[in-house]
């Protein structure tokens, strides 16, 4: 047939059905010629034709089958056939539809954090051959380098191609307005080329221009050449003063450009550090390389470890018993969410899966009040292909509508999530910034929208009419129907009763786990503490003590300030999402930990700290006025460290020293193990030495408070801004906001929340569907207990029989949901803080709200049952 044929066909369909219907009479006419001919009557001819050759309405949709254009219109036919009967059934089609939706949105909305986070590949060339660089110490594997130890890896090895410096640090900035802080990082000067990043504007820069005595220049984000600098085309070669120094612009990155392991940059400046031996033992800068090709990361771990076992020989004091660790650049970015994530695509999963089984059985029901219209279909003619296409097109437009209502409900939900990531939070992880509806996330949702509208059609096709259409074609049929409904629909609620523990024993476990984490032992009382960074300008404030006559007075003016009860300085606070520098440490005289470079984190305070933060004096005394610059070096352990390097010892009195051109430092104070580094983490041995005997270039102001110190933050600025305007002030916050704040803290509660949110909707889906099967099954059974309440059954035993069958789905459900449960609380232990995978407490609570909310489910549909009337059953039946 011709092509403009079939399009002809398409615009005169009766002309075209008045032929077919011709055609088909001529063959029933030879036929009965044929049938006379062999000696039947014209009436047995007749009729005998008519048996086989079967049903006109089908053989004509063959026909036209044979013209894909005809098809087409049959498949529109069929689509608007589909759409009538949601229409026809509103509350079968917005149930479904809302039900299925809700699932969809949820798995579409975490997914979408997913694919940006562990699906899409970093931002840069070849992103599988970057690597990350530290050295390892006692307290971990992962920390800072010395800038000499930078060198000597650098030269040394033999499975890198390039290997570079980075470091984030604050810098002074100074303005029109003037001196404000700025966000800023130093790296090597291959480091963008490292990463294969040019510049959108300008230049790289220099080989060699991150030497000590090069020219100060500057590359700026994006994001600060069009905030501060108003997107100046003629920026390139204008200077900037950084920290008090003139800082040449010579280019600016890519707008989507951004470097997971440091926060937001926006000055990028080479690195300039000192080629002094003594030196070495400073160790504060992170490296970066890449894998030359056809190298491999264990090769690359062996060879730095190598390189590092020579350096600690050569260089004991420095770098005795450090070694390397060598992480892929991927783990250092997406690590610490990657966990959450996967726990919360799995929930979300389970809520779709479970939302499935429900639309699954409304169908089911659906199919079966239309037995006897597919029975006469198929009595008519219709072929079980032909039927099959008609299931097919009615998923087909349930799941288009539900998928569409679920993307776009999941467009909604995922903007709404990226704006309750905290800022600081978002920062750290700038590759949130590019979630949406990508091309994976759509995939994804195609995918799930491919397996309902195949698991729906498969619904439809199980009830397809056997050989024996006589039971769909009369009320009889209704019995088989339902026995099949009370079967295969309890074994759906099942599997949802088992689903929705498993998320409701997840939530619980992480709620009992976000508990345990916000009431955890700090060793501190963070209520009524203001916090705030102070960055002094390295230019004004180079010497220690210019830096020491600072703190004074910084301490003396918000002391006099009203409702001030106390204040210190800190090199670095408390409760962070990283813990303080680690230090080395030679413990002397008679000890069994006497050996070189033990490993402590170190932290500088005032002598008020201890006191300001509510620390607990375990022996010894605190710091006093007079362990200044003068006195003789003290220090104060934490308790961990006492029961690490002075186990069975009064550690007071001891001595140590950081190295062996210092004087030792005596030991003069215990106290309680204080949260240095996040809520989850470990208390680290730490050494806390006075501010005076050795301030650091930055530092941290803490004021306890009477009234709200919320109200005191304002107040601290301006006092510093009062006693030198070029002073920056960052993080002003109360303790108990900074312990909100952390990302810890935040992944733990967004995993709780989320995972709860699901688990409810879980609970209700699963209660409506338990609902469902009971009332279902006592429609199906009226002339039953009609039956039973006659002959003499009480109400209050009928209304039991319901109630046990109910009762032995939800154990069977729960049952089955509780031991895969356990195996899911295993696999999630690294994500519970302080909370057993079986905690008994958490599955009883579980096992008791499941049970009661579903026993409730079943008490309506037995109540209906008791108070059936045996006439009215009998006579409606």
């Amino acid at each position: 047939m011709s092509m403009l044929r079939k399009v002809w066909n398409l615009f005169s369909r009766t002309r075209l059905n008045r032929e077919i219907e011709m055609e088909l009479a001529a063959h029933i006419e030879m036929c009965i010629h044929d049938n006379i001919a062999r000696g039947m009557t014209p009436d047995q001819a007749r009729r005998d034709a008519l048996v086989r050759f079967g049903s006109r309405a089908a053989a004509r949709e063959r026909v036209a089958g044979v013209d894909a254009a005809l098809l087409l219109e049959s498949l529109g036919s069929d689509l608007a056939y589909g759409c009538r009967q949601l229409m026809k059934n509103p509350g079968f089609g917005v149930t479904a539809i809302v039900v299925l939706a809700l699932g969809i949105c949820a798995s579409v909305s975490i997914f979408a954090f997913v694919d940006a986070t562990l699906v899409k590949p970093l931002p840069y060339q070849a992103p599988w051959q970057l690597v990350g660089l530290f050295e390892s110490n006692p307290l971990g594997p992962r920390f800072h380098l010395s800038y000499l130890d930078y060198l000597d890896w650098k030269r040394m090895n033999h499975v890198f191609s390039s290997l570079e410096a980075y470091d984030n640090i604050q810098v002074a900035l100074k303005t029109a307005n003037g001196v404000q802080r700025a966000d800023g990082a130093v790296v090597g000067a291959s480091f963008f080329r490292m990463l294969g990043i040019a510049p959108s504007l300008g230049r790289d820069f220099y080989a060699g221009e991150d030497t000590l005595n090069a020219p100060r220049t500057v590359i700026l984000s994006f994001s600060v050449w069009q905030k501060r600098f108003g997107g100046r085309l003629d920026i390139l070669g204008k200077t900037v003063s950084l920290d008090g120094t003139t800082t040449t612009i010579v280019g600016v990155l890519p707008r989507d450009f951004y470097f997971g392991p440091l926060d937001s940059v926006e000055f990028w400046m080479p690195i300039h550090e000192s080629l002094n031996p003594d030196l070495r033992g400073e160790h504060g800068i992170m490296a970066l390389a890449r894998l030359k090709d056809g190298e491999q990361l264990e090769t690359a771990r062996a060879e730095i470890g190598k390189i590092a076992q020579q350096l600690a020989a050569q260089y004991p004091d420095a770098d005795g018993g450090r070694g390397g660790t060598v992480v892929p650049l991927v783990e250092m970015v997406v690590a610490g969410i990657r966990p959450t994530l996967w726990l919360l695509l799995s929930a979300a999963l389970l809520l779709l899966l479970i939302a499935s089984i429900n639309v699954s059985g409304l169908l089911l029901l659906r199919f079966q009040a239309r037995q006897q219209e597919i029975a006469v279909r198929s009595a008519l003619g219709a072929s079980p292909a032909r039927l099959v296409r008609q299931f097919t097109i009615e998923a087909g437009v349930l799941t288009m509508i539900a998928s569409t209502a679920g993307i776009c409900s999941a467009f909604a939900i995922i903007h709404l999530l990226r704006k309750l990531i905290p800022h600081n939070f978002l920062s750290a992880m700038p590759y949130l910034n590019t979630i949406g509806l990508s091309w994976h996330v759509v995939l994804f949702a195609a995918l799930i929208g491919l397996v309902c509208l195949a698991l729906f059609t498969l619904i439809g096709v199980l009830r397809l009419p056997s050989a024996n259409l006589r039971p769909g074609l009369t009320e009889g049929g209704r019995n088989a129907a339902g026995t099949v409904w009370r079967r295969l629909g309890a074994n759906l609620v099942i599997v949802e009763l088992c689903m929705a523990t498993i998320l409701l024993v997840g939530a619980g476990l992480l709620s009992k786990s976000l508990y345990q984490l916000m009431h955890t032992e700090t060793g501190l009382e963070p209520d009524h503490l203001a916090t705030l960074g102070l960055l002094p300008p390295p230019s004004k404030y180079s010497r220690s003590e210019q830096r020491i006559a600072l703190a004074s007075r910084i301490i003396a003016d918000i002391s006099r300030l009203p409702g001030v009860q106390s204040v210190a300085l800190a090199h670095g606070l408390p409760i962070s999402n990283i813990a303080g520098g680690s230090t080395t440490f030679e413990i002397l005289g008679d000890n069994q930990n006497k050996q070189q470079n033990n490993e402590a984190n170190g932290r500088q305070v005032s002598a008020a700290y201890f006191a300001t933060i509510g620390a607990r004096l375990l022996q010894g005394r605190w710091f006093s006025q007079s362990d200044g610059v003068s006195g003789p070096l003290v220090a104060i352990i934490n308790h961990a460290f006492a029961r690490k390097y002075f186990a069975g010892q009064n550690a007071i009195g001891k001595h140590f020293r950081f190295d062996a051109s210092l004087p030792p430092i005596e030991i003069v104070g215990v106290v309680n193990d204080l949260k240095e580094g996040p809520l989850d983490s470990d208390v680290q041995p730490t050494i806390y030495t006075p501010f005076e005997q050795g301030a650091d270039s930055n530092f941290s102001v803490i004021a306890r408070t009477e009234q709200a110190p919320q109200t005191l933050l304002t107040t601290l600025e301006k006092t510093i801004h009062q006693i030198d305007p070029d002073l920056l002030t960052m993080n002003a916050e109360t303790m108990e906001d900074r312990i909100q704040n952390l990302q810890s803290t935040y992944l733990h509660r967004s995993s709780a929340w989320l995972s709860g949110g699901f688990a409810a909707i879980a609970l209700l889906l699963s209660v409506v569907g338990l609902y469902g099967v009971i009332a279902y099954s006592v429609s199906q059974r009226t002339r039953e207990i009609g039956v039973r309440i006659a002959l003499g059954a009480s109400r209050d035993s009928v209304c039991r029989l319901i109630l046990g069958q109910g009762g032995r789905l939800i154990g069977v459900g729960i049952a089955a949901g509780l031991l895969c449960a356990l195996g899911t609380g295993v696999l999630m232990s690294k994500l519970l803080f302080h909370t057993r995978p079986w905690d008994i407490f958490t599955f009883l609570g579980v096992t008791i709200l499941l049970a009661a909310s579903a026993i409730t489910a079943c008490l309506i549909p037995a109540h209906r049952a008791a108070a059936v009337e045996p006439i009215a059953a009998l006579r409606s039946e």
